[in-house]
């Protein structure tokens, strides 16, 4: 199933300035959280006819969360054009995306499972992994994608139920899912956090975000070395300025948006499939000797 494509399917060339990768400026545009990408001008491209699979996941059980849009739904449809079947998490208010990532994961003959839900609550983390695991059999590999980004220009005005929520997103769920999946997890498995490149070169107004993505990185490093015995490895990937939802529901302010990308030497955001290789890569028995280490695709600048 993994080669399957619509009649009118048209593949990117992969040259660096693909003239129908769109960049900016982009119509504004602002949603409430947690945004859809479904909504957005123009749409995020996951790979939903473009993202074709040669079977390096065949056999494979992954759970992704945020899976319903940007790099996760990028993830969780390249996963099962490669063979997995997915479990993907996200916010009930996400539901229109999620169910169109369900139906492009069914469509390559896997078994895709949809567990809405909001990760900042302990109890559900530890049901989320239950019901990934009950579903799919067990489970191979786990993406800690989900993230909260919310931009704030003076740290007066940031308050402290934003910044909680941001670290219980980004820093605490991965922890409470990780934590609860580990005993599932066997020699092989492999575990995937979403960092930033606000790891290393931290915005201005993104001053809590930058820091629980500069804790992802060091979460791949240190899991890493602690589960190399047991055969599971740990890295992170560290995206640049990407399309999706993330920057149009209060990740950035209107006028960013409009430009996202420009500054870059690509001149463009990325869009959300050209960074789902390195999460099959990672996901995959290839990188078997690949652990404790982040990825960078920020469009030229480097991290």
């Amino acid at each position: 199933m993994a080669d399957k494509q619509a009649p009118d399917q048209v593949f990117r060339s992969g040259a660096l300035k693909d003239p129908k990768l769109p960049r900016p400026g982009f119509p504004a545009q602002t949603q409430p959280f947690p945004g859809l990408a479904s909504k957005m001008e123009p749409r995020p491209d996951h790979g939903e006819a473009s993202y074709r699979g040669t079977g390096r996941l065949n056999g494979k059980r992954a759970l992704i969360t945020g899976g319903d849009s940007g790099i996760g739904a990028a993830a969780a449809i390249a996963f099962a054009r490669e063979g997995a079947d997915v479990a993907i998490n996200y916010l009930p208010d996400e539901q229109q995306d999620a169910d169109s990532v369900i139906a492009a994961i069914e469509a390559e003959g896997r078994k895709a499972i949809a567990i809405p839900g909001d990760i900042t609550d302990e109890g559900f983390c530890a049901s989320l992994v239950e019901q990934a695991v009950s579903a799919l059999g067990g489970l191979d590999v786990l993406v800690n994608n989900a993230g909260r980004q919310q931009f704030c220009e003076d740290l007066t005005d940031l308050t402290t139920e934003s910044f909680d929520a941001t670290m219980k997103t980004n820093v605490y769920a991965p922890f409470w899912i990780t934590r609860a999946a580990l005993p599932h997890l066997e020699n092989g498995a492999s575990i995937i956090i979403t960092s930033s490149v606000q790891a290393f070169s931290p915005s201005a107004i993104l001053f809590d975000y930058a820091q629980s993505k500069a804790a992802n990185v060091a979460f791949a490093q240190s899991l890493a070395k602690q589960l190399a015995p047991r055969g599971i490895r740990v890295n992170a990937v560290c995206p640049g300025p990407y399309w999706t939802a993330l920057q149009v529901s209060g990740g950035q302010p209107t006028e960013k948006v409009e430009v996202h990308g420009k500054k870059e030497p690509l001149a463009r955001p990325g869009q959300p499939v050209e960074i789902a290789p390195i999460y099959v890569l990672l996901a995959s028995d290839e990188a078997s000797y690949i652990t404790g280490e982040y990825f960078g695709s920020v469009g030229g600048s480097g991290l």
